[in-house]
C-alpha cells in the first residue's frame, strides 16, 4: 500500500513540465508547464509527483522531461 505514504517518501528524481496539452483530462489546473516536479513514484507508463496542489498525483510521462542526472 505504498500510495499511503508517498508525500513522505524520498524524491526518486526530478522532472520538468514541457506541456499541459491534455487530449483527454484537464492537467493545467494541477501541473504548470515549465515548473519542476519531485518524482515520488514511476511506471511505464506514469510518474506519480507532488502537483500543484500539493497532493501526489499519476500523470503520463509525455508531459515530462527527465532533468536529474
Amino acid at each position: 500500500m505504498i500510495h499511503l505514504d508517498w508525500d513522505s517518501r524520498e524524491t526518486i528524481k526530478a522532472v520538468k513540465c514541457v506541456h499541459t496539452d491534455a487530449e483527454k483530462y484537464i492537467v493545467n489546473r494541477a501541473l504548470t508547464a515549465g515548473n519542476t516536479y519531485e518524482v515520488k513514484n514511476e511506471t511505464e507508463e506514469f510518474y506519480f509527483v507532488v502537483d500543484n496542489t500539493g497532493k501526489v498525483g499519476g500523470y503520463y510521462k509525455d508531459y515530462f522531461q527527465d532533468i536529474s542526472s
